[in-house]
């Protein structure tokens, strides 16, 4: 793979124009097909397999046009002081302005006029107009928004306070402050790196390169495969971070050998046969990782995982292309002149050893008290994940400043906490003798549970088939009592259905989080064999060793899982939430843990491949494990620094967002990267392998026999050049530039 890689390195230097137009022509075509596209929609949620998703299916069967899955909202109003809002004129304000939401878009399904509909509280202080839409909340216009929002103004002129509840307000949050703020920290982290302006816009120039053409081709495709607006958001927060550092490996490697006297397209080649062969590597478990993510058995989540694959595949070919082709125009200039001097230093045998080879020599000198603090201290921040508890965020987990909290607040005051999270209870009579007694004995059923605040009375078809009944809990959406009323209605379905003929099935909005979470728990422990077994074996590939990759699947899950209790310690318990602005505690975002997983393994590994193959090319030609160790740091340890701090600037940028979820996953991101980088790939990796010694590198001969030899470490490939200056003055060229 080496020589391949080098020769394509090659080329790309040579034929620079051509392979930069190349690119420059796929961007233009992706914007092209992105501007000429239609308006991406939500893509749509389901989750095959569950209880609450038969449901929903059952209700676009039996109750057609009832737009089970349309958005849905709540307009709020309070009375002032110890006003009523069933007095005259409050009354007669609140049923304007049901006339006027009725009138307001042709996407309103209906709207319920809240003293028709026993929608005041029992102390007249607060009552609710219910609105549903025939499109999801994704789908709605601008003009329908407007309208729900302008629904109130009159009312609270009148002195009433107006809140708006439910997700037809709920918009994609915007991020684009936050991303300018990672990208110009990278810029920062990048100058400081490699000395040069040049040398630090090349690798933010090629990953918005290919962001631009991996993100573009999402919108493009957006509504022909059904694909989400927070697929590009993915994207384009983990294209971003791969795509700066895979151009940031070559370029550093590419300085590296025209310090040692190289011409410059020789450097160029070079750098992509060795630093490349990591970035194909490294790619490949990031590849591995949000692939694997279909395991769920989630459309939506196995679509964003296929995208953002997508979009890391591009940074990896562009790292191989056009990164050596703008090296090629960057010229000399590409090594600024404090970097010059310092690569002149660096390559004299008095020269004062780097921070990585001092880090390197410490560890080698105590090992085991650096590898007790790295595991302890990771295993304290971990103890908090020992109480996860796992849900999806409603809008009470809102800034306060919010209207949907607001709204949230009033309701939980004016009828109970559980009003923020009905139950939909769905009971199919097609196989009842007497469809009616069937409900009606559902209905006690239901009474008869504790933690329920309220059932109300059924609503049949048309066809008198199937029947609805909603049920108030009394406790909040996400907490455990309400959890426990929806498996205590399904585990009475069963004997109603022996008894009556009649299926009875538990959807909404919570039913439906509910099902979500027990799905991703279930599906967390297949997701992580398969990820880690496949990316095992492809490290064994690449390193030679079976003790190598075990150790760096091993020290990922302890990043992991510190991660982990640091999320809980944060969102669930609050610690230091007022310095993260978290406003609510609660449970953690269900898909978390999971996309965590997948993401961050992918990412980590990057750090794995680039910093232990250098370890590996120095071992393989003839250097002792120590020495390889500290050579490995010497060349790596400054490039795979700066990578995790551009990694963590950009995830970090998304903890400002006002959205729990986005904050939550930025927070998770940030800190995972920040142990994985720091503590297990700088401290744990360095001072299990001098412990291992050449037993690290240790590989059965049968097991030697039956693997590929993929040659990363380009030891074919130095056996085909001259390991000495390239004939031409290469080194008096740099020393002239």
């Amino acid at each position: 793979m080496a020589t391949f890689l080098y020769k394509l390195g090659r080329l790309a230097f040579r034929r620079r124009r051509y392979v930069a137009l190349i690119w420059v022509a796929l961007l233009a075509l992706a914007g092209f097909g992105a501007a000429s596209a239609s308006t991406a929609t939500s893509s749509s949620f389901s989750i095959p397999g569950t209880e609450a998703q038969r449901a929903f299916d059952l209700l676009d069967e039996r109750f057609p046009g009832g737009s089970a899955d349309g958005a849905t909202a709540r307009v709020v109003f309070k009375a002032p002081g110890d006003e009523k809002v069933t007095s005259a004129a409050n009354k007669a304000e609140i049923q304007d302005i049901v006339g006027d939401l009725k009138s307001g878009s042709d996407q309103i399904a209906s709207v319920a006029d809240p003293f028709a509909a026993n929608a005041v509280s029992k102390d007249g202080s607060t009552a609710y107009i219910s609105v549903s839409y025939k499109v999801s909340s994704m789908e709605l216009t601008d003009g329908t928004r407007e309208a729900l929002e302008d629904a109130g103004h009159d009312a609270q002129r009148s002195g009433m306070q107006v809140e708006i509840g439910g997700d037809a307000l709920q918009v994609m949050p915007e991020t684009g402050a936050t991303e300018i703020i990672g990208v110009a920290i990278a810029a920062v982290v990048l100058v400081i790196t490699f000395g040069s302006l040049i040398a630090a816009g090349l690798p933010l120039l090629t990953a918005l390169i290919g962001v631009g053409i991996g993100v573009s081709t999402i919108t493009t495709l957006a509504n022909v495969l059904d694909l989400g607006s927070t697929t590009s958001t993915l994207a384009m927060m983990i294209g971003l971070a791969v795509g700066i550092d895979y151009a940031l490996f070559i370029v550093s490697r590419y300085r590296a050998e025209l310090a040692e006297g190289r011409e410059r397209e020789e450097a160029a080649g070079r750098a992509v046969g060795t630093a490349g062969s990591a970035v194909v590597f490294a790619g490949l478990t990031v590849v591995i990782a949000l692939v694997g993510l279909a395991v769920v058995n989630i459309p939506m989540l196995s679509k964003m995982g296929f995208a953002a694959a997508g979009t890391v595949a591009i940074a990896v070919l562009i790292a191989l292309t056009l990164v050596p082709a703008m090296l090629g125009f960057a010229g000399r200039r590409i090594m600024g002149r404090k970097a010059r001097k310092a690569a002149e230093a660096e390559n004299k045998p008095e020269a004062k050893p780097n921070m990585g080879t001092r880090w390197a020599r410490f560890v080698l000198r105590r090992p085991v008290w650096v590898l007790l603090v790295g595991v302890l201290g990771l295993g304290a921040i971990a103890v908090p994940a020992a109480s996860l508890e796992m849900g999806l965020p409603d809008d009470g987990a809102q800034p306060k400043s919010t209207t949907q909290r607001q709204a949230y607040d009033m309701l939980s005051d004016g009828f109970g906490p559980g009003f923020n999270g009905p139950l939909l209870v769905v009971v199919d009579t097609k196989g009842a003798a007497d469809g009616k007694s069937a409900v009606d004995r559902v209905s006690q059923e239901i009474e008869g549970i504790g933690h329920v605040a309220a059932v109300t009375p059924a609503a049949f078809n048309k066809a008198g088939d199937a029947a609805t009944i909603t049920v108030v809990p009394q406790d909040r959406p996400s907490s455990t009592e309400t959890e426990d009323v929806v498996h205590a209605i399904r585990d009475a379905g069963p004997q109603i259905k022996d008894d009556t003929g009649a299926e009875v099935l538990v959807t909404g909005a919570t039913a439906m989080n509910i099902d979500f979470s027990e799905k991703m728990n279930n599906a967390l422990l297949p997701y992580l064999a398969l990820v880690v077994g496949l990316a095992f074996l492809l490290l064994m590939v690449v390193f030679r060793s079976v003790l190598v990759p075990l150790k760096a699947a091993l020290g990922f899950l302890l990043s992991v899982v510190a991660a982990l209790g640091a999320v809980v310690a944060v969102f669930q318990w609050g610690w230091l939430g007022s310095l993260f602005g978290v406003e609510q505690t609660g449970p953690i975002m269900s898909m978390m843990p999971i996309f965590m997983v997948g993401v961050v393994f992918g990412l980590a590994m990057d750090y794995e491949v680039f910093l232990v193959t250098r370890m590996r090319e120095a071992y393989v030609h003839g250097e002792t494990p120590g020495q390889a160790i500290v050579t490995g740091f010497k060349h790596g340890a400054r490039v795979v620094t700066a990578a995790a701090v551009i990694m963590m600037a950009v995830f970090a940028g998304f903890i400002g967002s006002s959205e729990q979820m986005i904050k939550m996953i930025g927070f998770s991101l940030a800190i995972a990267v920040f142990f994985d980088a720091f503590v297990v790939r700088m401290a744990v990796v360095p001072a299990v392998l001098a412990l291992l010694g050449r037993r690290a590198w240790w590989l059965p001969r049968w097991l030697d026999r039956v693997l590929p030899n993929v040659d990363v470490e380009g030891e074919g490939l130095r056996k085909d050049l001259s390991d000495g200056p390239a004939e031409g003055g290469g080194e008096r060229e740099l020393v002239r530039a």
